[in-house]
């Protein structure tokens, strides 16, 4: 597999993983924290448009909709986008899913009041990343929030693998991501140069340990927004 920055925006082990691996029914609790604290006062949600990045199989895209908004969902896996479907359809819900590119997300410009992505982009190299963020930027309308996680560099499994660029490895031997692709694990350091284009950038970290508190795995959460116009 290729992947020079330039061309690797799917990894097609995703695919493979989305097939064998049973997958998370719940959103996580910042997901879940970041809706409720941005769109708490909302009197009518279904006017609110919602977009998440590498939905998956799809427990974000499913709590947004039961919570009442309109939803929209993008990922590269087909077999994703049809469990994600098959949920919604079993519980009487609905959403715009999509199998697709993150850097060439296939929505107008400003569409969206908001946007979440749960480490999806770390599965590509820095120039993809930053493709797909700028894609973010341009689907939302101006002033609305963002909320993306990555693994820190602090991660269990950072350095145990074939190191493509800065802070991206393949064929990690260790860890929570070992065997998963290609893994990009993002600094704090790096946060302001990635999010260059958005304002009010605040970054707070999880945590949690494996192996009787021999491992760490951390995510950093960042939540942001597109400027005002």
């Amino acid at each position: 597999m290729d992947l020079s920055a330039e061309t690797c925006t799917w990894d097609p082990v995703w695919e493979h993983i989305f097939r064998h691996k049973s997958w998370g029914k719940y959103p996580p609790e910042h997901i879940v924290r970041f809706i409720a604290r941005t769109f708490s006062d909302v009197s009518n949600r279904n006017a609110i448009r919602l977009l998440e990045v590498g939905c998956g199989p799809g427990a974000n895209v499913w709590f947004m909709a039961k919570e009442g908004f309109t939803v929209s969902g993008i990922d590269g896996s087909r077999t994703a986008i049809d469990h994600a479907e098959q949920r919604l359809i079993n519980e009487g819900l609905k959403a715009d899913l999509r199998v697709g590119d993150f850097t060439q997300l296939p929505w107008p410009d400003a569409a969206f009041d908001g946007v979440v992505e749960n480490v999806s982009l770390y599965c590509n190299p820095i120039a993809a990343i930053e493709r797909a963020l700028d894609e973010v930027h341009r689907i939302l309308r101006p002033g609305a929030p963002f909320l993306s996680s990555f693994f820190s560099d602090r991660t269990w499994g950072y350095g145990k693998g074939e190191m493509i660029e800065r802070d991206g490895f393949i064929n990690l031997s260790e860890g929570p991501l070992a065997q998963a692709g290609f893994c990009f694990f993002l600094s704090r350091e790096r946060v302001s140069e990635i999010f260059h284009k958005f304002v009010d950038l605040n970054v707070e970290r999880i945590s949690r340990t494996l192996n009787h508190e021999q491992h760490l795995v951390e995510q950093l959460i960042i939540t942001c927004r597109k400027r005002a116009a």
